[in-house]
């Protein structure tokens, strides 16, 4: 076994269970905050607006747009880095640069174009940095039950999604927002403690500093097709998925004047966490094909973002945002699993780094967009439509991921151990066979007893297929039973010659 072999994962114990709950911490601190930004932009846009600065709406809500842009743009560097340097370093460094960015923002709120770079970009950086590791490590630990694992860890960020806004909207109104961002730097302070117990089981830090890279990039993956596939319609169908979480705020103000848009922010981290627990359990059924749910949660977020617009109440559009975070949470917590399922476990981290790499520009752009629309109709009604139609769209292109046949890594790995399996089975009917060629012994096989006669070895090739479609521990008493049946045909044999000859 090579030094950075891995090893079976233990699915269970003090130190999993620990890495799964820090894993739980991290994403929830960092999609909490990403999650509750509706909050935040309500106050921007009516600081922007006030000050006179033109096309307010999509200024302000490019703020939130960079983050998770960013998140996600330089997770395909995060998935590098993981392999490189190693998941502790790589998560601990992303935990203080994201304290860095909010406390940064916090001194030049004042002006946007600062909080582009701070809470934008450098706060992105860093939630990038650890939001990738969190995911990959575990798979260090977890195998059996990675499914509901990924579930609990995903739901962090639901968890946190509920509480944050009535934080940040308590902080904003009592101390203001340069206290507010000061205050949710520290936050990010419980990343860097995370990273911590992110120790992976299969090779430690300087094994990984000593493993030799022809490469920064695992060419593997890019030769699946079906991942290919999966990681470029993922994005095509993001571009309105964020839009909800920006405006759902701004929206409940202008077509439902007297309730509060938190209360739905609220809605969407309560399913969202039972989404990603509920639906983490169902994919770890054998029979459960994991790109059918995620089909079906794009198809049904899309839906849902269309009839928020159209809802006659406020009770419906609670229903509309419980739905939408149910399956959003279905969603989410199915995209470490599907990963491993395509590229396996040597795959996996930058398989994950490249997709959310794609999902930047999408998440990017949408809820600008959205805003630019708004600013110009004063209405939410064209945003909210388009940003439904690309989720529907996606939902329709993921059964190329279903119907395409592609063999990665661990599918050569394991055509591979086939062949070498059945070369040496192909050799062990050669030894019994004695070595015969037309009938009679070879040079090299004289020695060995001669047990099939010159008519079996054409009978080989069935021999093997038949013998290594049989468990490991029916072999060995074939290979005996097969030895046995072979010299009593050849008695059989000599005996019939010999009447023929008298």
């Amino acid at each position: 076994m090579s030094e950075t072999e891995k090893v079976p994962p233990p699915d269970g114990g003090v130190r999993a269970w620990s890495v799964m709950v820090a894993s739980f911490l991290c994403n929830g601190v960092i999609f909490g905050l990403i999650n509750s930004y509706s909050v935040v932009y309500v106050e921007l846009q009516r600081r922007l607006t006030e000050a006179g600065v033109e096309d307010a709406s999509s200024k302000a809500s490019l703020v939130g747009s960079l983050t998770i842009g960013t998140t996600f743009f330089l997770s395909p560097v995060a998935g590098i880095l993981t392999d490189k340097i190693g998941i502790r370093v790589t998560t601990f460094i992303g935990g203080l640069m994201a304290a860095l960015g909010l406390f940064a923002a916090s001194f030049s709120y004042e002006k946007v174009t600062s909080l582009y770079l701070t809470y934008g970009v450098l706060f992105g950086v860093g939630s990038s940095l650890a939001y990738t590791p969190s995911l990959v490590i575990l798979g260090h630990y977890f195998q059996r039950y990675m499914g509901v694992v990924n579930g609990f860890v995903t739901a962090g960020s639901s968890t946190f999604t509920m509480l944050m806004p009535y934080l940040i909207d308590a902080l904003l109104t009592n101390f203001g927002l340069g206290v507010c961002l000061r205050c949710l730097s520290l936050f990010m302070c419980f990343i860097m403690l995370s990273s911590l117990l992110f120790k992976p089981i299969t090779a430690d830090d300087t094994q990984l500093k000593k493993k030799e890279f022809k490469s920064l990039i695992n060419k593997s993956i890019w030769m699946n097709r079906r991942y290919v596939y999966w990681a470029v319609i993922i994005p095509m169908a993001l571009f309105g998925y964020f839009v909800p979480y920006v405006h759902m705020v701004k929206f409940v103000e202008d077509y439902f004047p007297g309730h509060d848009g938190k209360n739905l922010v609220f809605c969407i981290g309560v399913t969202s966490g039972l989404g990603r627990l509920i639906f983490g359990k169902i994919a770890d059924y054998p029979r459960i094909n994991r790109v059918y749910l995620q089909q079906l949660s794009f198809f049904l977020i899309g839906s849902v973002t269309m009839l928020m617009v159209v809802c006659p109440s406020f009770s419906l559009l609670v229903v509309c945002v419980l739905t939408m975070g149910l399956f959003d949470g279905c969603f989410i917590s199915l995209l470490g699993p599907i990963a491993f399922d395509l590229c396996g476990h040597d795959g996996a981290g930058q398989a994950i780094g490249f997709l959310l790499g794609f999902c930047s520009f999408p998440l990017t752009i949408g809820p600008p967009i959205a805003g630019l629309i708004y600013d110009h109709t004063k209405s939410y009604s064209i945003p909210f439509f388009l940003a439904g139609i690309p989720p529907i769209l996606g939902a329709a292109l993921l059964f190329m991921v279903s119907c395409s046949t592609s063999r990665n890594g661990n599918d050569t790995a394991t055509t591979s151990a086939r062949h070498d399996d059945d070369t040496a089975t192909s050799q062990l009917i050669h030894q019994q066979n004695g070595g015969l060629t037309n009938g009679k012994k070879t040079s090299s096989t004289a020695s060995l007893p001669l047990f099939v006669p010159a008519y079996s070895i054409p009978l080989s090739a069935s021999y093997n297929v038949c013998h290594n479609s049989l468990p490991k521990h029916f072999q060995v008493f074939n290979r005996a039973a097969y030895s046995v049946n072979s010299e009593c045909q050849l008695l059989c044999d000599e005996r019939m010659a010999a009447r023929y000859t008298d």
